[in-house]
């Protein structure tokens, strides 16, 4: 059997510790004035005797203390032990008050010591048991609540605010992840309908007419929800970090792929004007060749006949400009969320998944860059992914 020496709350511990140090303390208080008055206590009682003795006061006799003397003990030696003896017992008499009246303090003062020493502790405690009252109410539906601790500033206090700025970056987690399901369903949801509603048209009529379109809008929607798979598997993959870093050359990635979209750029109608710097990030090659892709990709897509693009490689800084629609400025920041599109969706072909600048934004934190947009006055986006040094 295993017996448990101190409290099992950290109140009963705290407790134990502020009244044990209070009670110590009342000890070494107690012990002092006791040996401060018992050290000299004769001799100030004695001096106290001799100036009584001159003004005519005069110590109990021997006789009216304590039994007399033999009588073969001269007289005036008889009187010296008789006034030694009083002083003696004036001094027992003195100390063993104070000792009682020192014990019945301190046993009154032990009983006070634990009671505040209770006390204290609970206050110290007070704002851990919020805390550890909020975090079990919490959960999916209430991530919202707070601890909100008021007070001055401390360790618990910095404690709460901590716990608080937690709670804060778990809810805009959470509903980011809510959110994103959500949308990855819909995403998904589209292509089936529109492969069932084709499949459906194609057995209730099948008019050999009709099998070329009916292959052309399956077609379209396998590869629309390839896409979209291939897009969240790479999110998810980039949102996990990196598996290996090797130096890249930023530099050629960026060429090879803007001699790659340039039949799509001639296709459309878009300039691209390219100002590439020699310039070496460590990372995976894989993932900033998508970054690359993704931004130009976006650019392409999102502009008119006869725009522009440039793409600059400098300081360690990708910027992708193109002309466009307007974009309202504080829209801008937010197409990085997944799915956020400036317009409304149109089922076409050519409207990509709405991942594009999602998969930078992951693709950069992976890498420890920070990607930045905003909006063009004249229209269009200026992407930015800064890589540190």
């Amino acid at each position: 059997m295993t017996f448990r020496l101190l409290p099992l709350t950290e109140r009963g511990r705290l407790t134990a510790l502020y009244g044990g140090l209070l009670l110590l303390a009342g000890l070494i208080v107690v012990g002092v004035i006791y040996l401060l008055v018992r050290s000299g206590l004769d001799q100030r009682i004695s001096e106290a005797a001799t100036a009584g003795h001159s003004q005519g006061v005069r110590l109990p006799r021997p006789s009216e203390t304590q039994p007399s003397l033999p009588p073969v003990i001269p007289s005036e030696e008889a009187g010296e032990f008789a006034e030694t003896k009083t002083v003696q017992a004036i001094t027992d008499a003195t100390l063993g008050r104070l000792l009682t009246v020192s014990a019945v303090t301190f046993a009154v003062f032990a009983i006070g010591s634990v009671g505040l020493a209770w006390w204290m502790a609970g206050r110290v405690l007070r704002p851990l048991g919020r805390i550890t009252a909020t975090a079990r109410r919490l959960s999916g539906e209430n991530l919202h609540q707070r601890i909100a601790l008021a007070g001055p500033p401390g360790e618990l206090k910095e404690l709460a605010d901590t716990f608080d700025a937690m709670l804060e970056r778990l809810e805009q987690l959470v509903t980011a992840q809510q959110r994103f399901a959500a949308n990855a369903a819909h995403e998904l949801r589209t292509p089936l309908a529109v492969q069932r509603a084709a499949a459906e048209i194609g057995l209730a009529d099948p008019d050999p007419a009709d099998i070329p379109w009916i292959r052309q809008r399956l077609i379209e929607a396998a590869h629309h929800s390839e896409q979209l798979i291939d897009s969240l598997l790479l999110l998810a993959t980039t949102d996990r970090g990196l598996d290996r870093s090797e130096p890249v050359h930023l530099e050629q990635t960026t060429a090879i792929i803007v001699a790659d979209l340039g039949e799509e750029a001639r296709h459309r109608g878009i300039t691209v004007t390219p100002a590439i710097e020699p310039t070496v990030v460590h990372g995976d090659a894989t993932l900033l060749a998508h970054l690359v892709r993704n931004l130009l990709s976006n650019a392409l897509r999102y502009n008119h006949h006869g725009g522009n693009v440039d793409v600059r490689l400098a300081d360690r800084t990708l910027t992708v400009t193109n002309t466009g629609p307007l974009v309202p400025p504080d829209t801008a920041p937010l197409l990085f969320e997944p799915f956020r599109r400036i317009g409304e969706r149109t089922h076409s072909a050519a409207e990509g998944t709405g991942l594009g600048l999602s998969i930078v934004a992951s693709i950069a934190r992976a890498h420890h860059a920070r990607a930045t947009a905003r909006a063009n006055p004249t229209g269009g986006l200026t992407v930015t992914v800064r890589f540190p040094d």
